[in-house]
């Protein structure tokens, strides 16, 4: 199923396909010699917004969380993906401990930790799901809306080694937890391999620093095949020391905003796009879609009422924002049945293993769809993303999803360099 887009295609974006169709081999080839010199995250997922003027990535999760929403016609091109990904972290790995989220209720989620569980499983490891809960002292079996069951374990510590039970003893840690607040002392300075590393959750992660890493990476790739750079890249600011409470640095918050739309609005005038430019204000460490608004006039961002100050103040784990992202909006110019859509791609290692539509029915085309009452909608591909049709027209169904499928591993590659920086700076904490 391939969602209508609103808009036709054919202006820059279709260029954009162009020129992404026909230089295929050149861009595959660049990405190989890439990966010689960046080890890919374990897995990722990247949200996208496709605005017919641009392709850009607003959003790189180094901990994903919808597994469950992957079309399982794609199940062996993930499973084929995690055997390599585990062989690069431990060659002779038999078992991997796989750590969720503490998100006990939330049956969509526990979907998902079973969706990742079925993929190691069917990848030939021994797999246990470890929680970091303290009331979770024996095996608790959870009943999941689809009819599966999910069993949670409590973790033990000897030495430098995490356990699950007396003798399982895994070469391979697996986060799917973001570490929002911080790195559990269980999980300091274990032997095993702990993917992703502890330092690339929120507690230390920012997305400043991964969109820094994605303009160098977007440069390159625009050199290489010959296009402007703000294609496939959103321009984005930074403003720190914010207490939104007490008000402190809405001026210089207003002053960024300004500073960025006038920015954006140059690059519309280039273009002749008629729409009004936004930018969004989202917290520069988080997820799930908390402390984001999106603004079209500096004035929003002063004055804030307390509402909107509560909402932008605080994230998950009740954690204080203080720094913020201020970062080009991209329009959504795509529909599932009338609904307003996002595309969502997922990848483990350094392959595209699927990925799925982010609906919602009552957010407009400039507005955050990571909210709730969204819903999900695989892609059903008729070929894989990373299988383009050569022969067939930019923006037929397996070169949107190919153009997908690049960009998103264009932002794989930033969390990559993102990832090798933070290392140098928290590698030994």
């Amino acid at each position: 199923m391939v969602p209508h887009l609103t808009t036709a295609l054919n202006g820059p974006l279709k260029e954009l396909e162009s020129r992404i169709i026909k230089a295929q081999p050149q861009i595959e080839h660049w990405f190989r010699s890439q990966w010689v010199d960046h080890a890919a995250p374990f897995y990722a997922s990247v949200d996208l917004r496709n605005a017919g003027f641009k392709l850009a990535p607003v959003d790189t999760n180094l901990f994903p969380g919808g597994f469950n929403n992957l079309s399982g016609d794609f199940l062996p091109l993930a499973v084929q993906a995690a055997t390599v990904a585990v062989e690069k972290a431990c060659p002779d790995a038999r078992g991997i401990l796989l750590i969720p989220e503490n998100h006990t209720r939330n049956t969509f989620y526990l979907q998902n930790v079973a969706a990742i569980h079925g993929i190691l499983r069917q990848a030939g490891l021994n797999v246990r799901v470890g929680s970091l809960l303290p009331e979770i002292t024996s095996a608790t079996v959870l009943d999941l809306p689809n009819g599966k069951q999910l069993t949670l374990e409590p973790i033990t510590r000897r030495g430098n080694r995490l356990f699950v039970g007396e003798e399982f003893n895994p070469c391979v840690v697996l986060l799917n937890n973001d570490l929002s607040g911080g790195i559990p002392d269980i999980l300091k300075n274990i032997e095993q391999n702990l993917l992703p590393p502890p330092y690339a959750g929120w507690a230390t992660r920012r997305k400043t620093r991964h969109f820094a890493a994605y303009d160098e990476v977007a440069q390159d790739f625009s050199e290489l095949i010959s296009i402007d750079p703000w294609l496939i890249n959103p321009y984005f600011s930074h403003v720190g020391e914010l207490d939104f409470q007490a008000r402190q640095g809405e001026d210089v918050l207003a002053d960024t905003v300004s500073d960025l739309l006038a920015r954006i609005r140059v690059k519309y005038n280039e273009y002749g796009i008629t729409h009004d430019p936004y930018v969004v204000v989202k917290a520069d460490a988080g997820t799930y879609g908390m402390g984001v608004m999106t603004v079209k006039d500096a004035a929003e961002v002063k004055g804030l009422n307390r509402k909107q100050r509560n909402k932008m103040s605080v994230v998950k784990e009740g954690l204080e924002v203080n720094d913020v992202i201020i970062q080009e909006g991209v329009h959504t110019f795509e529909t599932v049945n009338e609904a307003v859509a996002e595309p969502v791609v997922y990848m483990m290692d350094h392959f595209v293993v699927g990925g799925f539509y982010r609906v919602h029915t009552g957010r407009g085309v400039d507005e955050n769809l990571n909210a709730p009452g969204m819903h999900f909608v695989p892609l059903a591909f008729e070929k894989p993303c990373n299988a383009p049709d050569c022969d067939g027209t930019p923006d037929c169904a397996p070169n949107r999803f190919y153009s997908y499928g690049v960009v998103a591993r264009l932002a794989l590659l930033a969390a990559s360099r993102e990832l090798e920086a933070m290392d140098e700076e928290f590698g030994d904490n």
